[in-house]
């Protein structure tokens, strides 16, 4: 793959060698991330980060990524605040801002509307999430997550076993990362949730035509030899209705009971965030956050990662970063993680 002036849309754009590519470029954002160094190489770059859609970790992760490379953020959050309350259409709202910036990232409700919004914009736009359709950078990091905790207990993504549970029918990162899964070999791929909240069908065909193997259901026996349990929310968002939603919320919980029950010791317990820790939901138990396998902060960290690489490969600086290298004059315990 191309990367400079890329739009950063769908999954569908990588193989498996753009994703070691991406993957290389992250490991050396490392010391960065930590705060062992700093670089200017985006010094005077812009990125105009458009989220039309509730956001806290995404948003966040997206500007300090570009911080971190010495570039500056311009934000704009929420539908009711923008010119599109009032009429303006996606082309002409991406004509207009990429004017001002030198690469876009946005979230928006409805599926499709990153590539729409691409399609009128100067500049390379990633997507953030559209919808319950796609979230690129989510997938990606989580890809990212896996590969290192999987390295750490001395295996691979071939031959991977991983539990997918709870809303899988509008949990677009579920989608995204199936569909990268897919390209690896022998991933076997149990998949729980209500009816109701399946897979989609064309997630599904993926990884038929692939060649891997998965089980739907509505239990959790039958995964007690995961290597991931990926744990996703209940997207209330998504639905008619918030009490069409309410008769789901708390069917798929995980906590340390269920976990020692039905998992292996060492399985890696994983969430895209944020989780529902009210007490009708608690679909990740808090009970767990001793536990040595839970790896969703260690997800959000590498979500600067990946995000960090992805802005350098699409703005063609990605062999520049240590040229304009600094040393760090504030203290920062991020340097001995």
């Amino acid at each position: 793959m191309q990367f400079t002036g890329a739009n950063i849309l769908s999954v569908s754009q990588f193989d498996l060698d753009s994703i070691e590519h991406i993957f290389e470029i992250a490991n050396r954002m490392q010391p960065y991330a930590r705060r062992q160094k700093r670089t200017k190489v985006l010094d005077g770059a812009i990125l105009g980060n458009l989220f039309f859609e509730a956001s806290t970790r995404t948003r966040v992760s997206f500007g300090t990524a570009f911080n971190l490379l010495g570039g500056e953020v311009r934000e704009t959050t929420g539908m009711e605040t923008s010119a599109l309350a009032k009429g303006e259409s996606l082309y002409d709202t991406a004509r207009v801002l990429s004017s001002y910036s030198d690469v876009i990232t946005m979230r928006h409700p409805k599926a499709g509307s990153v590539a729409e919004f691409a399609e009128g914009s100067r500049v390379p736009v990633i997507n953030g999430g559209d919808g319950s359709n796609e979230h690129p950078t989510q997938a990606l990091l989580d890809l990212y997550t896996i590969r290192k905790e999987l390295a750490y207990h001395g295996h691979g993504i071939d031959g991977m076993h991983i539990c997918m549970m709870g809303d899988l029918k509008f949990g677009r990162t579920v989608h995204s990362l199936s569909r990268l899964l897919a390209m690896y070999k022998n991933v076997r791929f149990t998949l729980i949730s209500p009816r109701e909240l399946a897979m989609p069908e064309s997630v599904l065909s993926a990884l038929d035509d692939a060649g891997h193997k998965f089980t739907v259901t509505e239990k959790v026996e039958g995964s007690s030899d995961a290597d991931i349990v990926y744990q996703t929310r209940i997207q209330q968002e998504r639905f008619t209705t918030p009490e069409e939603a309410e008769q789901y919320r708390g069917k798929f919980r995980l906590n340390s009971e269920i976990y020692t029950k039905h998992y292996k010791p060492n399985t890696v317990i994983m969430h895209p965030l944020p989780r529902d820790s009210r007490s009708e939901a608690n679909e990740l138990d808090n009970d767990l956050n001793q536990n040595p396998n839970l790896a969703i902060f260690r997800q959000a960290d590498n979500g600067v990662l990946i995000r960090m690489a992805l802005f350098a490969l699409t703005l063609g600086v990605e062999n520049q970063v240590d040229q304009y290298e600094r040393e760090v004059n504030w203290y920062s315990d991020k340097r001995n993680v």
